[in-house]
């Protein structure tokens, strides 16, 4: 496809995922599907509804508007409470679909938005911490701090304490990176390890430095992101906190180069293309792509970077954005999920993250594409 069919596909997928989908049936909720349960409050819908409000500030068409307002109004009830959420859950990715509060707050006026913006946030009063000072993932993954985490949580984080207490837990936010870049990042690659144990207790963890063995894509997408967006959140006041911000996304950037495929997009291990069970991962590349657009949008990263990203977003839309036999479209190549520790004894080997899943349509992969997407159509 040249760029223009491609950009035709793209707007004729998401009408088709939103025509399919509404907050009981998210069409884009592999594992809710496969699983056959109630669909609830969780980050992948988060994701996904995130690329459509970000669909609707660059093309202002009403209908993105409303189908957020009420999928996300379909959980929140007019006091604040937010159904199947709870904050004692004590759960990193379920602060991720609470950003699009702060939006649908401020395009709608809906004050029952307000007070759930306000829910969640006292979940982290409470939240679990390393001795470092970082939440853990979640509580049944104690004194565990996964990258995925700091996407989850930390630009909403970041966003309410400027908003609303007067930056009071800012520079928390801010030492939760710098440990990161402390303790999970390989001086050899410049990449992050997948997640890391301060107990050194769990059996995926190195008993020296509590590390995750490997380097798995989508994980360091959404670091990437992640420090984006905190980054875009802080006030100008910060700038010190900011530019330490900025620098390590560079420091990112510039170490997955090595990694990028020919085709543009990056492997599910991202250091490991000698291996032949590994492949060309959708959702890492396209939270890559997004991190690297939207820092080069705000000035973070070189413009140089904006042909790197743009290369990562049509490597992906070349291999895998395609059309099923009846016609309708679809984007393949989704890691479904990866994790560490839980029942199924994930130990973060290469066999376990090769064994995982390859869906098409989900929005761990959907959702990023649309964010790299509306990056590209602001910066064109």
């Amino acid at each position: 496809m040249n760029r223009q069919e491609t950009d035709a596909l793209l707007r004729e997928y998401m009408d088709y995922l939103l025509e399919h989908s509404d907050a009981a049936h998210p069409f884009w909720n592999i594992e809710i599907i496969r699983q056959g349960i109630a669909n609830k409050w969780n980050y992948i819908d988060g994701c996904m509804i995130s690329a459509v409000l970000s669909l609707y500030d660059y093309t202002g068409d009403r209908k993105y508007l409303d189908f957020a307002d009420a999928f996300v109004g379909d959980f929140v009830q007019e006091d604040g409470s937010i159904r199947t959420y709870r904050t004692d859950e004590y759960n990193l990715d379920n602060i991720n679909p609470a950003k699009n509060l702060f939006r649908l707050y401020d395009l709608t006026g809906k004050e029952k938005y307000r007070k759930a913006l306000d829910l969640v946030r006292s979940q982290l009063d409470t939240m679990p911490r390393t001795g470092a000072g970082n939440f853990w993932h979640k509580e049944v993954y104690p004194n565990q701090v996964w990258l995925d985490g700091l996407y989850m949580a930390q630009p909403f984080y970041m966003e309410y304490e400027t908003r609303y207490r007067g930056m009071q837990g800012c520079l928390d936010c801010f030492r939760q990176f710098r440990n990161v870049e402390k303790l999970m990042r390989d001086d050899v690659t410049g990449l992050y390890y997948h997640g890391y144990d301060e107990s050194r207790q769990m059996y995926w963890a190195d008993p020296e430095t509590g590390l995750s063995p490997n380097f798995w894509l989508r994980s360091i997408g959404w670091f990437t992101l992640g420090i984006t967006d905190t980054a875009a959140a802080m006030d100008e006041s910060m700038y010190y906190e900011r530019s330490f911000l900025i620098r390590m996304l560079g420091d990112l950037a510039e170490s997955l180069l090595p990694f990028q495929d020919p085709s543009g997009m990056f492997y599910q291990i991202v250091n490991r293309a000698d291996d032949p069970r590994n492949y060309l991962e959708t959702s890492g590349t396209a939270l890559i792509a997004a991190g690297m657009l939207r820092g080069v949008r705000l000035g973070f990263l070189p413009e140089r970077y904006r042909e790197i990203a743009e290369t990562a977003f049509y490597g992906i839309t070349e291999k895998y954005l395609s059309r099923n036999e009846d016609g309708s479209p679809r984007l393949g190549g989704i890691c479904l999920v990866a994790g560490l520790g839980g029942p199924d004894h994930r130990d973060g080997s290469l066999d376990y993250y090769f064994s995982e899943p390859i869906v098409e349509n989900d929005a761990k992969g959907v959702g990023p594409l649309y964010l790299a997407y509306t990056e590209l159509l602001r910066t064109s």
